[in-house]
C-alpha cells in the first residue's frame, strides 16, 4: 500500500510551531559562549573548577532525558501528550536562566551547580516534546526537511538577537553581566506569547493506534536499538560532531580574548556574522540535499567547516578581517548541522517504527538529546581543564598558552568532524529506502485496522 501524498503544513502552522525556537535558541550564547568565561574569569570560580560543574550539571541532565521522552510517549492528558510538559518545563527553566546569569556578589560553584541544573532541567522537558513533535508532523522526506529548517531558521534567529543585544547594551555602558540578564528577561517576556501561540495552534499527531488498547512496553527499552543500524551510526556521528562543535563554542571568547586580541566592543560582532552565515546558507543546503540527499549535504558541510578551522591558527593577533571570513564558513556550517540532522532523526523515527513495531519518538528524540548534552558537557568538561594543562593561563599569557588555546579551539575539531563525516558517508536511510519503510508501515496499519 502508498502511503497518500501528505499536504504541507499551512503558513500558520508552521509559523507557531516554529516560533517556539527563538525563545528557546536566545540563551544558548549565555549558556554555551558566555557562561564559562564568566564564571571561571570574571566571578573567579577558574576554569578548571567551571568545566567540572558545568560537566556535573550536563551529567544529570542527560539521565533525565530518557524519562522525559518516556513520559512524553507514554502519558496522555487532556491537552496532550506533549504540550504540558512544555509548558510546565518553560516555567522551571524561567527561573534557572534567571538565577544562573543575574548571581548575587559573591558566588561558589554549588550555586553554579543548582541553577544550571534547574535550567537544563526546564530547557529539556521543552526541548524533547518539542523535538518528537514536529518530527509527527509530517512524514514525508522533504517534509520533514522544510518543518526543521523553520524551526533551526527561528532558532538561528534567536541566536542572532541573542548575539546583537549585548554588542547594543555594552555601547551603552553596560557590563556583559548586565547583558545577560537582559537576555534572560528577553526570553522570558517573548517566550509567554510564543509558547501559547504553539500550543493553541499546532496539532498533535497521535501515532499510537486508538483501537488497540495495549500500550507500548517496550518505550524505555534499548536493547533493540542495537539491531537499528542507521540509528546507531546516525546517534554516534550526532554525538561526536556535537563535541567537536562544543569545543570552540566553550573556548570561543576566551580565544576571540586572548589569542585574537578581540575586545568586548567587537566580540559580539564575531557571534552575530557566525549566527548570521547560518541563516543564509539554509536555503542552500535545502537545494543541494534535494540533489544528494540529507546525510551527503552534511557531509559536504562538515568538510567545508574542517577546512575553515585548519585555517585559524594562521590567523595573527589582530587579523579580524581573517576571522570574519572563517566565522562566515563555519556558521554557514552550523546552519547545515542544525537542519539536516534533526530531519534525518525523523526518518530513523520511522525505520524504528517499522523494525521493531512501535513508534517511540518521544525515546529516541531523548536519546538524541542525551548524545547532544553528553558532548556539549564533555567539550566544557575537556576543553577548558585542557587548555589549562596546556598551559594558558589568563592572568600569565604565554606565547606557548596562547598557541594551545588556538590548536584546541581550531585543530582537535577537525579530527572528530572527519571521523562523523566517515560515520554518514554511506548512511542507508536514503529518501528511496524511507518510502519503501513508509510503504510497509502503511499496509501494517491498514491490516491492524482490519481486526488483525
Amino acid at each position: 500500500m502508498t502511503p497518500a501524498r501528505e499536504e504541507s503544513l499551512d503558513r500558520t502552522t508552521l509559523l507557531a510551531y516554529a516560533l517556539p525556537g527563538f525563545v528557546l535558541a536566545i540563551p544558548t550564547i549565555p549558556i554555551y559562549i558566555y557562561l564559562p568565561a564568566l564564571y571561571g574569569t570574571t566571578f573567579g570560580l577558574g576554569l578548571s573548577l567551571t568545566g567540572g560543574v558545568l560537566f556535573a550539571a550536563r551529567l544529570f541532565d542527560v539521565v533525565t532525558d530518557p524519562i522525559i521522552g518516556r513520559v512524553s510517549d507514554t502519558f496522555r492528558w487532556s491537552a496532550g501528550r506533549r504540550k504540558p510538559l512544555i509548558i510546565f518545563g518553560a516555567a522551571i527553566a524561567a527561573i534557572g536562566l534567571v538565577r544562573i546569569v543575574s548571581p548575587p556578589p559573591e558566588v561558589d560553584w554549588t550555586y553554579l551547580l543548582i541553577w544550571s541544573g534547574v535550567l537544563y532541567l526546564g530547557w529539556t522537558l521543552v526541548a524533547i516534546p518539542y523535538a518528537a513533535w514536529g518530527a509527527e508532523l509530517r512524514q514525508d522526506y522533504r517534509q520533514r526537511l522544510q518543518i526543521t529548517s523553520a524551526r533551526e531558521a527561528s532558532a538561528l534567529l534567536g541566536i542572532l538577537s541573542a548575539s546583537a543585544l549585548p554588542a547594543v547594551i555594552i555601547m551603552f555602558g553596560y557590563s556583559e553581566v548586565g547583558a545577560l540578564s537582559a537576555l534572560a528577561w528577553l526570553t522570558i517576556l517573548t517566550g509567554i506569547p510564543i509558547i501559547w501561540f504553539l500550543v493553541s495552534r499546532v496539532p498533535e499527531t497521535d501515532v499510537y493506534p486508538r483501537h488497540n488498547a495495549t500500550r507500548p512496553k517496550k518505550t524505555a527499552d534499548t536493547s533493540s536499538l542495537k539491531n537499528n543500524g542507521p540509528f546507531c551510526r546516525l546517534i554516534a556521528a550526532w554525538m561526536i560532531n556535537g563535541f567537536a562543535n562544543g569545543l570552540p563554542a566553550a573556548l570561543f571568547i576566551l580565544y576571540l580574548q586572548y589569542s585574537l586580541g578581540a575586545d568586548a566592543a567587537i566580540r559580539p560582532r564575531f557571534i552575530i556574522t557566525y549566527f548570521l552565515a547560518a541563516i543564509l546558507a539554509i536555503p542552500l543546503w535545502q537545494k543541494l540535499s534535494r540533489h544528494v540527499g540529507k546525510h551527503r549535504t552534511w557531509c559536504f558541510s562538515m568538510a567545508l567547516a574542517v577546512v575553515a578551522f585548519g585555517c585559524v591558527p594562521l590567523i595573527e593577533l589582530g587579523a579580524f578581517d581573517a576571522f570574519f571570513l572563517v566565522c562566515i564558513i563555519t556558521g554557514a556550517s552550523l546552519g547545515a548541522d542544525l537542519v539536516l540532522p534533526p530531519a534525518i532523526q525523523a526518518d530513523v523515527v520511522d525505520y524504528e517504527h517499522w523494525k521493531n513495531g512501535e513508534p517511540r519518538t518521544g525515546f529516541l528524540f531523548a536519546l538524541w538529546s542525551m548524545a547532544t548534552k553528553f558532548a556539549q558537557a564533555l567539550a566544557v568538561g575537556v576543553g577548558l581543564p585542557l587548555v589549562t594543562f596546556m598551559g594558558f593561563d589568563p592572568d600569565q599569557l604565554t606565547d606557548s598558552g596562547q598557541t594551545a588555546l588556538t590548536v584546541i579551539y581550531a585543530w582537535l575539531p577537525i579530527v572528530f568532524k572527519v571521523i562523523a563525516i566517515a560515520l554518514v558517508w554511506n548512511f542507508a536511510l536514503t529518501e528511496r529506502r524511507l518510502i519503501t519503510i513508509q510503504r510497509r508501515l502503511a499496509g501494517r496499519r491498514c491490516f491492524t485496522g482490519n481486526g488483525g
